[in-house]
């Protein structure tokens, strides 16, 4: 077995990346957290009211040799509006803003350059604002954050924003969903 590597990715509410990456051949966990902000170990309430500069993000642990960086990002990219300031559907506020924080070079020169390359394909009308930034901290968030639509998929939030990104990872990356072929 190889080693596993990080990506840790901000698209707004944790609990719409956190589900469909959980489902992807090759990802080992994904756990549900804080970053690129400047209080040391805030929590959820800190973050929501946006005074603490962190994104809520996930942290992914994967095989490269079962799913790429590369392919980790293409997914993220989907599951989220990399165009917008501060939003994500209902989800307003700097914590909810579009950011991936490297874990090292080549993790930054691969977002980059997938950067680059979906603006010059014209992927998205509107420029991509996501944030790409070094990863300097990732706080754990609360246990009951963990996991949440898997123990919650009937909560109102979650049953209306949730099923269509899992439907969009699914159906746009079949051959990388554990169980579809």
């Amino acid at each position: 077995m190889s080693d596993t590597e990080l990506a840790t990715l901000g698209g707004g509410c944790f609990w719409c990346i956190e589900a469909p990456m959980k489902e992807l051949v090759g990802v080992e966990s994904v756990t549900s957290g804080y970053a690129g902000g400047h209080v040391e170990d805030p929590t959820y309430e800190e973050v929501c009211r946006g005074s603490t500069g962190h994104a809520e993000v996930v942290q992914v642990e994967f095989d490269p040799d079962e799913i790429s960086y590369r392919d980790l990002l293409e997914v993220f990219f989907a599951l989220h509006d990399p165009t917008t300031e501060d939003r994500q559907g209902p989800d307003v506020g700097s914590q909810y803003r579009s950011a991936v924080f490297y874990h090292d070079e080549e993790q930054r020169d691969i977002v980059e350059a997938l950067v680059v390359e979906m603006t010059e394909d014209g992927v998205y009308d509107d420029d991509i604002v996501t944030e790409i930034a070094p990863l300097e901290a990732f706080y754990e968030a609360e246990e009951h954050h963990q996991d949440y639509y898997e123990k919650n998929p009937d909560q109102p939030y979650c049953a209306v924003q949730i099923p269509p990104k899992l439907e969009k990872v699914r159906e746009k990356f079949a051959g990388q969903v554990r169980g579809v072929n």
